[in-house]
């Protein structure tokens, strides 16, 4: 199914056919884990180039173990977070029918987009879709370029706030690739010039309305991030962000003033298989909406991606095959609809 720019939310006790998976691809939400989550690892005492060792030891951990951690103490201010989760969920509920329809596309490849992802139920018909039960609108971003141009007008504050936003994501993701590649026992910038010094910055605000029937679909499909960073920032107090762990399903529970950070794929193969990119997804909930921001560091498309060589040796060959960025992203959108496995197309 196609969606429109002028398509609303059902409002009734039931959803719609065209959301409903079939019976292999639901969540079955009792079967996910209640007893455990991703470490969260606090960064108080992280002021310089030189963290402690045990800091290094908890980030390694996290890293080798889920792929996913949680932050706090990282920095930036949770007046301006709220107010960037403020504006984001009011794009969604009240932007003007006009402007969603200048945004909305079924062309992933564009810059700034408003869109529905979907996947494919039977491989043989590409045509036989179901939609998750969320919307999407994403964006490039810079922290010192004036992107104001291309991001829409409504809502006012969106331009301004997110702006403001922007400059501090950036400085923690740089804090953060630093403690990664040190965890790694390379030096600090290793990973940051691997994955090139123009790095490509995208965006990616996410709604999940309140479901009537959250067992028959899903808020984004089963899927790793191809990119080597996430920084994800999720509305308070609601679930909906889930990881595999071991095999099973590990709801990422909501922290205070948190931020979820997600390996991306180019990390994994950076790291030669070190440290994880791993299937994640979103559910839904019958009583509150849910909005997420999550902002991607990834390479540029000339980037060549590949095991780092301190990483290799007789005992750890290369895992991975040395690629530019462009490749892996063609493979990536040729597996539109699935559950992709792109990193695994460069496997030796």
């Amino acid at each position: 199914m196609e969606t429109s720019s002028s398509f609303r939310w059902p409002s009734s006790d039931t959803i719609p056919s065209n959301f409903i998976l079939p019976e292999n691809k639901r969540p079955h939400l009792s079967q996910v884990a209640a007893l455990s989550s991703i470490p969260i690892i606090d960064l108080k005492n992280y002021t310089g180039d030189v963290p402690d060792s045990l800091l290094l030891e908890k980030i390694s951990h996290a890293c080798e173990e889920y792929g996913f951690f949680q932050i706090i103490n990282h920095g930036i201010p949770e007046d301006l977070c709220n107010r960037m989760m403020d504006a984001i969920a009011k794009l969604f509920e009240s932007m003007p029918p006009e402007e969603r329809k200048q945004f909305f596309t079924t062309d992933l490849t564009k810059q700034v987009k408003l869109f529905n992802y979907y996947i494919n139920t039977d491989s043989a018909n590409s045509r036989d879709k179901v939609q998750m039960w969320s919307e999407s609108f994403s964006h490039p971003w810079h922290p010192t370029d004036d992107m104001c141009h291309l991001l829409p007008g409504n809502p006012p504050d969106y331009r301004e706030v997110f702006g403001e936003y922007a400059k501090e994501i950036y400085q923690l993701m740089n804090k953060l690739m630093r403690l990664i590649s040190q965890g790694l026992g390379l030096e600090k910038d290793c990973l940051k010039k691997r994955v090139g010094e123009n790095p490509s910055l995208k965006s990616q605000a996410n709604y999940y309305p309140p479901c009537p029937e959250p067992e028959l679909t899903l808020g984004l499909n089963v899927h790793t991030d191809l990119n080597a960073l996430t920084v994800l920032r999720q509305s308070p107090g609601v679930t909906g962000l889930q990881v595999i762990k071991d095999g099973e399903w590990v709801a990422v529970d909501f922290a205070p003033n948190a931020f979820v950070i997600n390996l991306g794929d180019q990390i994994q193969v950076l790291s030669n298989g070190r440290y994880k990119s791993v299937h994640h997804r979103a559910v839904t909930n019958k009583e509150q909406r849910r909005v997420t921001l999550a902002m991607f560091y990834e390479p540029n498309r000339d980037s060549v991606i590949g095991p780092i060589e301190e990483l290799v040796d007789e005992h750890h060959p290369p895992l991975y095959r040395n690629y530019r960025y462009s490749e892996f992203q063609d493979e990536f959108f040729r597996q539109v609809g699935t559950r992709r496995m792109v990193k695994e197309a460069f496997q030796f």
